[in-house]
């Protein structure tokens, strides 16, 4: 019997990913050596270097165009894009972890170590090109992420929303699942391009079920209308930088996914018809849903996980032009979206350490105790409402340009209205931090390892505002080599 084994360039296609494994492996048994306090002082500095280290690796993919692991493995621009934004979402999100590390004091290695592995998951899904890796992957990130929201297990919010994550994304997985041995019974093949090729001339009733079915379950993922109800309790519960991080490189995984099968296995004919169509109206429900119940919230972490539900709503209408143009729009949408999420949540970390809760009288003139801290919530909260010239505006006007080329005039003019609609929240938010009193007394000092994630996310939101060309260049490569 003849046993085909990985060839040793197979293998070199995974650098990043064995990395992190690596990485986290070394954290995790470094710290049966170490005291709880070097522990803490130690870990981050190692867990940092391990993630640069795995972005040298995947720059080194750059250019390549091949599969491995007899085709299940594909390394592209556009797999390498998405690479980097989950390392870039993992480094900012470890820096502006320290003082929350600093504050708990517990299982910090199991913190780092997880997060590590969740990296390595959620770059594998942007990676695979075969239902089945999609789905392991899928489960490698997403039982990781229910562990780490549950990981401050002495608060019983956070137990609540590792419960809730972990029980809604078992019954999401069940249905993705179902979705995909559908697609196999049908086709005969887990590989995307051999489904492809078959789905293009039979859109049969099955196959729009099996269809359904994938986007009901990755529609979890990314937290679309319907299936977004788990959002703002597990926002809200999880410890605030698990948040920062579910926000952003969990939601950029379950696009990339949709991307993959949806550009490759269900591309052409009546099938694509029909998920465009159903995507325009996923679109326009998402982006309303999310903005009318941000504008009842009273905290900020609720508020931010409904916005994060609306932005779901303007990228949905990227995926729907189905075009080059379309898909590029989304991936510049997601690198801008990385900062510019990531610094509020920065802040709001950072506000933990002097502040009870996350409600909104708490920001009461902020801007008179912390002055740099208001400035950059209020840059990446105008940043998320589209105002010039921030980034957020850029990435707003790509998206609806990428729609109104495909005639889809319907959800871009609900995204005009619902970005107007979404600046009033934003709004309330900076009217507390600079015009409401102060209800606590006392500056707050941001120690220099924060200092360094706020600073990072408002100059990559500020630099993507002015300086778009090179970005939005980036995005159309990466989503020219994912084409069909």
């Amino acid at each position: 019997m003849n046993v085909t084994t990985p060839s040793p360039s197979d293998v070199l296609l995974l650098a990043p990913e064995l990395v992190l494994v690596l990485w986290a492996c070394v954290i995790l048994v470094a710290d049966l050596w170490m005291s709880p306090s070097s522990s803490r002082q130690q870990l981050l500095p190692w867990t940092l270097l391990g993630v640069a280290a795995a972005m040298a690796a995947s720059f080194g993919l750059l250019g390549r165009n091949t599969t491995g692991f007899f085709g299940m493995l594909v390394v592209d621009n556009f797999a390498v894009f998405f690479k980097l934004l989950f390392l870039l979402a993992a480094f900012l999100v470890l820096l502006a972890s320290e003082t929350f590390t600093e504050r708990v004091g517990e299982y910090t290695a199991e913190f780092y170590g997880l997060l590590l592995l969740c990296t390595t998951g959620l770059m594998l899904m942007a990676s695979t090109n075969e239902l089945m890796s999609i789905y392991l992957s899928l489960e490698v990130s997403s039982l990781t992420l229910a562990f780490l929201a549950s990981w401050a297990k002495r608060e019983l919010r956070s137990s609540e929303a590792g419960l809730k994550f972990f029980v809604l994304s078992a019954v999401s997985s069940s249905i993705l699942l179902f979705g995909m041995a559908l697609f196999y019974g049908i086709t005969g093949s887990t590989n995307l391009q051999a489904i492809g090729q078959i789905l293009t001339t039979s859109a049969t009733p099955a196959a729009l079920l099996a269809m359904s079915m994938v986007i009901a379950g990755l529609g979890f993922k990314i937290a679309a209308v319907p299936f977004q109800m788990w959002t703002p309790d597990v926002y809200e519960g999880a410890p605030t930088p698990i948040t920062a991080f579910l926000s952003v490189a969990s939601k950029a995984a379950g696009f990339a996914v949709v991307m993959r099968i949806f550009g490759i296995a269900l591309a052409g004919g009546a099938i694509e018809a029909a998920w465009v169509q159903l995507f325009v109206v996923l679109s326009i429900l998402t982006m309303t849903v999310g903005n009318l119940a941000a504008l009842l919230q009273t905290n900020l972490k609720r508020m931010l996980a409904y916005s994060s539900i609306a932005h779901v709503g303007y990228m949905l209408m990227g995926l729907a032009a189905g075009s080059t143009f379309g898909l590029s729009s989304v991936l510049f949408y997601l690198l801008v979206y990385a900062f510019t999420n990531i610094g509020a949540f920065a802040v709001i970390i950072v506000m933990s350490r002097y502040v009870e809760g996350e409600e909104l009288e708490r920001y009461s003139g902020l801007a008179r105790r912390a002055p740099a801290l208001a400035a950059i919530l209020a840059v990446c909260l105008l940043s998320l409402a589209g105002l010039p010239p921030l980034a957020g505006f850029f990435s707003k006007l790509y998206l609806f340009w990428a729609a109104a080329e495909q005639e889809l005039y319907l959800p871009v003019i609900a995204g005009v209205i619902n970005s107007a609609v979404s600046l009033y929240y934003y709004a309330r938010v900076i009217r507390q931090m600079y015009v409401a009193e102060s209800t606590l007394d006392g500056p707050i000092e941001i120690g220099w390892v924060p200092a360094v994630s706020l600073t990072a996310a408002t100059l990559g939101v500020l630099a993507i505002g002015l300086f778009s060309g090179p970005f939005i260049d980036a995005a159309i490569g990466a989503a020219s080599s994912a084409a069909r």
